[in-house]
């Protein structure tokens, strides 16, 4: 049974751009017209954004000689505050990643000498990764570019446009994810 589309906020159905998305969207509704294929107008261009982002995202991490990870990697552990370090299992929950790509991403920070793995102060048994001085100086620089790159990418939406995208998009990442672990 075919649903209806879904409507903008006046009622009338969402306009559809002269994008790629709607002309996918117009060849399966051609092909299959017992289908709605609105939410391909959401999801595909949330799809599309999502790759576009991450290519102009990671241009930066290059930059300073990073994958998108390693920088995640170094992100976690500044965000930590003083003395910026965290166990790998809580550095792989920050970043979202398993443990074994978060050893794979330490190793590799650590044998360019932007982290460190020692003892935990307040466990000798436990082990901690830490920014080192050369790691802390390398993210504080790419995180500036990647603030300045990040708002370039808002360019085209008012400040309310905006405000208004990530109510929305918070709104729904919270019903599909699941909560963060505690």
């Amino acid at each position: 049974m075919k649903q209806e589309p879904y409507a903008t906020q006046a009622g009338a159905p969402s306009p559809a751009p002269a994008d790629h998305v709607a002309r996918i969207q117009a060849e399966w509704a051609r092909e299959r017209p017992d289908l709605d294929v609105s939410p391909q107008g959401v999801i595909g261009r949330l799809h599309r954004l999502g790759l576009l982002l991450t290519d102009r995202l990671c241009l930066v991490y290059r930059r300073y000689g990073l994958s998108e990870g390693e920088f995640d990697v170094l992100a976690a552990l500044r965000r930590a505050g003083a003395p910026y370090e965290r166990a790998p299992g809580e550095l792989a929950v920050h970043t979202m990643v398993t443990t074994g790509a978060m050893t794979k991403r330490i190793d590799r920070l650590e044998r360019d000498g932007l982290v460190a793995r020692r003892r935990a102060a307040t466990d000798g048994r436990g082990r901690v990764v830490a920014l080192t001085p050369a790691g802390r100086e390398l993210i504080d620089r790419a995180f500036a570019e990647h603030m300045e790159n990040e708002r370039s990418l808002l360019e085209g939406l008012t400040a309310q446009q905006a405000a208004e995208l990530e109510a929305l998009l918070t709104a729904w990442l919270a019903r599909i994810e699941p909560p963060p672990a505690s």
